[in-house]
């Protein structure tokens, strides 16, 4: 593996994992807790996010050279507006019934912050292909994140995964889950146990080099 492969690499699982957007970078929370009811719309909501991510990071880059300091905030958001529009005409082209569950959180991936953030502190400032890259990461750690208070919510408020029963009739659903206060407490969970799981890296670090 060369060195612009490890680099690339690299760029991609930063968004993954050292800097998660939901469980690392607590980012894009209003999504994050609305839409995440059922597998299907959590994963949706990711994948959109991140075809936006990438396409207007992507511009962003090739313009950072001719795009004046003074207005660049405004040049990202028309940028991250076109594609957001262009993903909105695609869902209701798709599926009306996705596009009615997702509401206005589609037309709100304009002001996530996790876009303009990634335009500002990234694609602005490296060529395309890496931008995209990285945007590609976090991208993907969204969808993951998203997915994973998804997953959980539906099985435990539904008892179905992706709108297959797994349960039986018999199952009875904690509606809670369905509910705000569910979002909040499968999201506080997992980042309780992401949490845990650095801690122990830590504590497995430090008694590594007490060894030595």
């Amino acid at each position: 593996m060369n060195v612009t492969t490890t680099r690339g690499w690299d760029e991609f699982m930063e968004g993954i994992w050292k800097q998660n957007p939901t469980f690392v970078m607590i980012l894009g929370m209003c999504p994050t807790l609305a839409v995440t009811v059922s597998a299907v719309n959590a994963l949706s909501m990711g994948i959109s996010t991140a075809l936006v991510l990438i396409a207007s990071c992507g511009l962003v880059s090739m313009m950072r050279n001719v795009t004046p300091k003074e207005v660049r905030i405004a040049v990202y958001i028309v940028i991250i507006a076109t594609f957001v529009t262009a993903v909105d005409y695609a869902i209701q082209a798709i599926s009306l019934a996705l596009y009615d569950a997702l509401g206005a959180f589609i037309q709100l991936i304009v002001v996530n912050c996790i876009i303009l953030g990634r335009a500002e502190a990234h694609a602005a400032k490296n060529p395309p292909i890496p931008a995209m890259v990285n945007a590609a990461g976090m991208g993907a750690g969204f969808t993951i994140g998203l997915l994973s208070l998804g997953v959980v919510r539906e099985i435990l408020g539904a008892g179905t995964l992706f709108g297959v029963s797994l349960f039986g009739a018999s199952f009875q659903p904690w509606v809670i889950m369905v509910l705000p206060p569910g979002g909040f407490f499968v999201l506080g969970s997992w980042l309780l146990f992401f949490a845990w799981l650095e801690r122990r890296k830590q504590r497995k670090l430090a008694e590594t080099a007490e060894n030595v």
